[in-house]
């Protein structure tokens, strides 16, 4: 891929400077740091949550892998590998708990059975679209309060590492007509927005990415979420369902990680943990860019290739998701002191943050919308 080849070639490009000033704090020059030939030869892993089909979410993880190499001149070389190659693709974090792994990436929220408070490192029902996630962690605090919450429950170090953007509402067996229409209903989704869901009635289900069309095919389950048109096309849900709908309440803008044992992390030398941080930070905004860019496309595509028809979710399921949704946020600060502390803070910054977005984006995209709608 030119891109990617690029980036192997590029030691230090314009975007890793401007990475690094924007993400670490350090004074010295990365540049310099790097010739120090006492630096060690080092050979990691990152085990993934994704099949390799994802070329855009395991892409990441290429990402990261291929620049930390680059920059430091192939002395700290990192492999990305496919789900279930190094650990089962959900029980990524398990494994960095434990020091099992040098490194993951992952989705957070699928850990929410650990500590719901995971799930403020990728998305919380009707929470952040992706620049509002990452004006949080970036600049707002939240990247530090969910550091002191990892290193304190997980003796680990997390940086996100991806956004897919506001994902779609999943794909359907049946049309859903109204919140009743959920009664019943198996459905594949995960984090808090599953636990939502399943207050409207369904049976909820967490299932890797690679197992999920079979279950579509067979009818194990009625219906499932996953990203958007790019990924899902490529997933094949467009040919074994009916209805895809709209919007992914429960991920406006969810982010990717990479998790590290705090151990681990601690062994590397201070210029290798800026090289990561670096990393990190470019496959977080790259994998947007990605996504933003393919998924027109993508949905033009299923358009005409397959029967389906694309819906926005009735106004009876959208308020009984947001009440779902509330009561979930009330249960889990009982359960969880770091839930609750991580809350108040996200909150705060939400109703700040959509005070200015509404003024300014909401307004701007209606009328573009209205505008230029073809």
């Amino acid at each position: 891929m030119e891109r990617r080849q690029f980036l192997k070639l590029a030691a230090l490009g314009a975007l890793g400077v401007t990475a690094l000033s924007a993400c670490t704090t350090g004074d010295a020059d990365l540049d310099q740091a790097l010739q120090d030939e006492t630096l060690p030869e080092l050979e990691w892993e990152i085990a993934t949550s994704w099949p390799t089909i994802l070329d855009t979410i395991f892409g990441g993880a290429e990402r990261v892998a291929e620049r930390v190499s680059a920059m430091t001149g192939g002395k700290f070389m990192i492999t990305a590998q496919p789900a279930g190659e190094v650990v089962p693709p959900l029980e990524i974090l398990n494994n960095v708990e434990t020091n099992s792994i040098e490194m993951g990436h992952t989705a957070s929220y699928y850990y929410v059975g650990l500590d719901p408070a995971t799930a403020f490192g990728t998305a919380l029902p009707f929470g952040l679209t992706s620049r509002q996630q990452n004006a949080w962690l970036y600049e707002a605090g939240g990247l530090e309060l969910l550091q002191e919450f990892y290193a304190e429950r997980f003796n680990a170090i997390q940086f996100p590492a991806g956004n897919t953007g506001v994902q779609m509402g999943g794909w359907f067996n049946k049309e859903i007509k109204s919140k009743a229409d959920f009664q019943g209903l198996i459905m594949r989704i995960p984090g808090l927005g599953g636990q939502a869901i399943a207050k409207l009635g369904a049976t909820v289900q967490l299932l890797p990415g690679g197992e999920i069309f079979q279950a579509l095919q067979t009818g194990a389950i009625d219906a499932t979420e996953w990203v958007g048109p790019y990924d899902d096309k490529t997933m094949g849900f467009h040919t074994v369902t009916k209805f895809y709908y709209h919007p992914g309440w429960w991920e406006p803008g969810p982010s990717l990680e990479i998790q590290i044992p705090l151990p681990k992390w601690n062994q590397l030398p201070d210029v290798y943990q800026e090289v990561i941080k670096t990393a990190c930070f470019e496959a977080n905004i790259g994998m947007m860019a990605s996504y933003d860019a393919k998924n027109p496309k993508a949905l033009d595509e299923i358009v005409e290739e397959a029967n389906i028809t694309i819906l926005p979710f009735p106004d009876d399921v959208m308020e009984a998701a947001a009440e779902a949704s509330a009561e979930i946020m009330d249960e889990k600060s009982a359960e969880s002191e770091a839930f609750a502390s991580i809350r108040g803070h996200w909150e705060s910054f939400r109703t700040d943050i959509q005070r200015w977005h509404s003024l300014a984006e909401t307004s701007y995209m209606s009328y573009i919308a209205t505008t230029y709608e073809s």
